[in-house]
């Protein structure tokens, strides 16, 4: 069976050539040269993609997101809408580190839309990371993390359940959602 070269729509700028097979990039994005990219992964419309970024297989990036250099997107990896990656702890215009902070998404890992991801953080294997979360610390593998500072309030596959107490009560893993089944 003969495999799909990329798809890259017209309007995309994609300036590396390092993009696997299968793999489909949409409307307005932007890929630096140096940027790689893995077989069978969706890059949403408006995403940016800097020239020292790797990202694994079968990743799915949706609208809005930047990843900055220095970002390592392991496989199965589902980022979501708007999320936010930053690589720089103190930036100032027009003044750069030696180094950028790296940002590591291990496999099966799965960020919520609107988070915030400080640099130098690692997301472990499966882990899951809520709506609007800020992650402002390396999270375990399978930890699910909410809030701002994101904390831990269960693990994937540990039967973690939230029951909303009344209506008026909001729960942390997202509106209209009163239990959480791994």
């Amino acid at each position: 069976m003969k495999e799909m070269n990329p798809v890259i729509h017209p309007s995309a700028d994609v300036q590396s050539s390092d993009i696997g097979d299968r793999t489909t990039i949409w409307q307005f994005c932007v890929v630096f040269a140096g940027a790689r990219i893995g077989v069978n992964c969706n890059i949403c419309a408006h995403v940016l993609i800097e020239g020292d970024v790797v990202i694994g297989d079968n990743v799915t990036i949706k609208s809005g997101v930047q990843l900055w250099d220095g970002a390592r997107v392991e496989d199965n990896v589902f980022i979501g809408p708007n999320v936010t990656f930053t690589n720089d702890l103190m930036p100032r215009s027009k003044v750069y580190p030696e180094q950028f902070l790296q940002i590591v998404v291990k496999s099966g890992a799965s960020i919520g839309g609107g988070a915030v991801i400080l640099p130098g953080i690692t997301i472990g294997e499966s882990a899951m990371i809520g709506a609007g979360a800020v992650v402002t610390k390396s999270v375990p593998a399978k930890a699910i993390v909410v809030g701002n500072p994101a904390r831990i309030i269960g693990y994937v596959g540990a039967g973690v359940e939230h029951t909303q107490k009344s209506a008026d009560t909001e729960s942390p893993l997202g509106a209209g959602k009163d239990t959480y089944v791994p």
